[in-house]
Parts: C-alpha cells; sequence; structure tokens
C-alpha cells in the first residue's frame, strides 16, 4: 500500500454501472488492469481516442484530490484516517444522474445540484488534509495555466487544489477534452449507452482510497462503506 507515488478518495461506483463505465474507458482500477473496450457506433473518434485522458483514473467521481503523502506521514495512518472518517458518514442520495458535456468533455453529473454531495467533499478535502504534501514549484506553475480565478487561486494555495470547496462540482469523468461538435455527438452516443445502468436514486455509500502506480494507472486500495 506504500508504493504509489500519489493518493485520492474517489467516489467509485458500482454495479453496472461500475461496470460499463470501466469498460468504456479501458481501465479497471478495481481489478488494477485494462478492460475491453465495447464497439459503439457513430463515435466522431476511437474510444481509445477519446477516452485516452480520463482512462488512467479508472471510473471515479474526484472527491479529495490525489495528493503526495507528506513527511511523516504514511499509507497506513491515511488508511486508518479515512476509514474512521467514512465510519461517521450518512449516505448521500442524488436522484438522478444525467449525462452531459461540461465544457468539451462528457461527464455524469447531478441532474439538480446537491447541497450534501458539496458538504460531503469539503468534509473529505479538509479532514484528511494533515496526509497531503505541498505542491512543489512546479506543480503550482501547472496548475495556473488554467486561468485560475483569485479565489480558485486561493484555494490552490489552501488546499493544494483549486477546485475544491465552493468550486467543486462533482462529476464522473466520461471523455477528454473534443471540440464541440464532436463533444455533442460523443454525449448523445454515451447517454444512450449508459441509461440503462444508471441507477435512479444514485446513492453514495462509500468513498475509495486510490493509489496512483509507476505508470500513472490509479488503483482501488480499499473502499469504505458509511455507517453514520
Amino acid at each position: 500500500m506504500n508504493g504509489f507515488a500519489r493518493y485520492a478518495l474517489y467516489m467509485v461506483p458500482e454495479g453496472e454501472f461500475y461496470r460499463k463505465g470501466a469498460d468504456w474507458l479501458g481501465w479497471d482500477s478495481a481489478l488494477g488492469q485494462p478492460a475491453v473496450q465495447p464497439a459503439l457506433g457513430d463515435l466522431p473518434q476511437a474510444a481509445s481516442t477519446i477516452t485516452a485522458t480520463p482512462r488512467k483514473y479508472g471510473l471515479h467521481a474526484t472527491i479529495k484530490p490525489p495528493f503526495r503523502l507528506a513527511p511523516g506521514r504514511d499509507a497506513e495512518s491515511l488508511d486508518a484516517a479515512a476509514r474512521s472518517f467514512c465510519a461517521g458518514l450518512a449516505p448521500v442520495i442524488i436522484p438522478r444522474l444525467d449525462i452531459r458535456r461540461l465544457g468539451g468533455f462528457i461527464a455524469a453529473v447531478p441532474a439538480q445540484p446537491q447541497a450534501a454531495l458539496q458538504q460531503l467533499a469539503a468534509e473529505t478535502v479538509a479532514t484528511l488534509d494533515p496526509f497531503r504534501a505541498a505542491l512543489t514549484e512546479t506543480e503550482l506553475a501547472r496548475r495556473r495555466k488554467s486561468r485560475l480565478t483569485p479565489r480558485q487561486e486561493a484555494l490552490l494555495t489552501q488546499w493544494g487544489y483549486p477546485y475544491v470547496m465552493e468550486e467543486f462540482r462533482f462529476h464522473i469523468t466520461l471523455s477528454g477534452a473534443l471540440p464541440q461538435p464532436e463533444a455533442d455527438s460523443t454525449c448523445e452516443v454515451l447517454a444512450a449507452h449508459f441509461a440503462p445502468a444508471l441507477p435512479e436514486p444514485f446513492v453514495i455509500d462509500s468513498l475509495c482510497l486510490m493509489g496512483e502506480d509507476a505508470d500513472g494507472l490509479f488503483h482501488l486500495i480499499h473502499r469504505y462503506r458509511f455507517s453514520g
């Protein structure tokens, strides 16, 4: 468990949605192995090209973004802290997920904003932040290429990531960035493909500790069930 370059807390779906999503992306983080991508018609590019960017993360929604362990911290203590934290959480219920275009990429998102999701993500980020090593100047410079707002810059400085707290938007990424016409057509194909697999309601009752290997691929280490 200590052999990973970075760690993260993700929401990783289960059941048919996970199976379809892992196959679509071409990486099964739960099994730690590649998955066979389906042959979907009417895509503007090959599935392997469309999913090249999100593949290494597996099917997930980021809750605590990837981080290196701080000096003096280890994976076992992170595991214990995450386990204890999640034991006190109650499930979050999302009435429905939609497949939508977010700018140039496609994602599954809540049909309506969910305050409980914002709270879950904010508490996770804050509770586990003592385990996060400070960003290097190179890492900061890479993040700043995204033309951050002043508030996002402040969040980056405090929490190591600009899209947390009130800037957090829950999404399960299904593609890399695409030109708008291609994104629109891909969204239509994926909405039809995933529609039978999206649970209603979509219940979040666990978070997963993830580890990034030497090849940049993320593996599911532990799933923590909520029992609060």
